[in-house]
């Protein structure tokens, strides 16, 4: 029986109602599909080299925020460059590539899918220790720490793709993942929903939850550029990616389902759905580029090309900003209780002396 990997799109072939029809020969889905990429790639792959040539070339200092912001560029910037082979899958509905190269691009694909999750996951916790345990954000300020950390990502993502290499291969045209088992699917499309979708949107969304009512309960209650920056980007790429991941939960429901109309329908749903949601997810990718322009635009004037440059900078130095304040603000307070005491002191000692001269004049008297 073949199946749908899921991951990239228009390529599968089904047996939801016992035929051999593929999701490439719906001419609206693949039409839809190849106008979105097309219009992802022209916006996507020159955003996304912008920033990391800002990064390398305009920066002036690489703060741990500015390092996963280049490697979330990196991830995106090498799916874009690879929307082309989509793009001409779409119009000539059949695969022209071979099955090598089947297997590394969409090998590829869901790499990125994994490594931007998590790189985000990774600065959303990063955000949460920098508000609620700023005494420890040192550990993770050190240059080596966040390089080795992120080795350590990339090779968990390069590992968790691995299943679309074996599943992937080119039959009648179609590049497609092809399960000897309803159990090899489920299987598949787990993995994805737990490393790719509930894992990782747990953290960020309790993460998240932490920065604003510790916000709301310091005295200093002021939007944060880069806290703004911040949960955009993962807003956005919840926003684009959370339509794909409901469609490989009705997959696996269709593959856990017996025969009937109730499997059937499944079927229908993620048979015609896949195209559009996958198409989608990609739109994420080119998505921070623009954010990017927007939170920065205010630096265009003054900074010209490194106007994006400048706003990385800022995003990494705006939490020890905000301890420094904080530190300043608690050093004030401690300075006013000990003015405090020593004029309550200097009171005593004036009504004490008072005192003592009324009586030695009685005395006198």
């Amino acid at each position: 029986m073949a199946q749908n990997n899921g991951y990239p799109f228009l390529n599968d072939s089904t047996s939801t109602s016992g035929g051999n029809e593929t999701i490439v020969q719906n001419q609206v889905a693949t039409s839809v599909g190849a106008l979105i990429l097309s219009l992802v790639f022209l916006l996507g792959f020159p955003g996304n080299v912008f920033v990391i040539w800002s990064i390398l070339a305009r920066a002036r200092k690489q703060s741990v925020t500015t390092l996963l912001i280049l490697n979330l560029a990196i991830a995106d910037g090498s799916l874009m460059a690879l929307t082309p082979f989509f793009i001409v899958y779409l119009l000539l509905k059949k695969w022209m590539f071979g099955n090598v190269m089947c297997k590394i691009l969409f090998y590829l694909c869901l790499a990125n899918m994994y490594a931007s999750i998590q790189l985000i996951m990774l600065m959303s916790v990063y955000r949460l220790v920098a508000v609620l345990w700023p005494q420890r954000i040192g550990i993770f300020t050190s240059q080596k720490t966040i390089l080795r950390l992120l080795a350590v990502v990339w090779v968990l993502v390069m590992v968790a793709s691995i299943p679309a290499v074996v599943f992937r291969d080119v039959r009648n045209t179609v590049c497609d993942s092809y399960h000897d088992t309803n159990g090899q699917v489920v299987l598949q499309y787990t993995l994805e929903l737990v490393l790719g979708c509930l894992i990782p949107y747990v953290v960020i969304l309790v993460s998240y939850i932490c920065i604003l009512r510790r916000i709301r309960q310091t005295k200093f209650q002021r939007r944060i550029r880069s806290e703004k920056l911040i949960l955009a980007i993962v807003l956005t790429f919840c926003l684009f990616w959370l339509p794909y991941h409901i469609v490989n939960m009705v997959q696996v429901t269709w593959a856990l389902c017996p025969d009937g109309p109730i499997r059937k329908m499944m079927g229908t749903i993620w048979q015609r759905s896949r195209a559009v949601t996958s198409s989608i997810a990609f739109i994420s990718s080119c998505a921070n580029p623009v954010l990017y322009f927007f939170a920065g635009k205010s630096y265009i004037r003054r900074e010209g090309l490194a106007f994006m440059a400048r706003l990385f900078e800022r995003a990494g130095i705006d939490s020890a900003t905000r301890k420094s304040q904080q530190n300043s603000q608690n050093s004030r307070d401690k300075d006013k209780e000990t003015d405090a005491v020593m004029l309550k002191d200097k009171d005593r000692d004036s009504v004490t002396n008072s005192s003592s001269n009324v009586k030695t004049a009685k005395n006198s008297k």
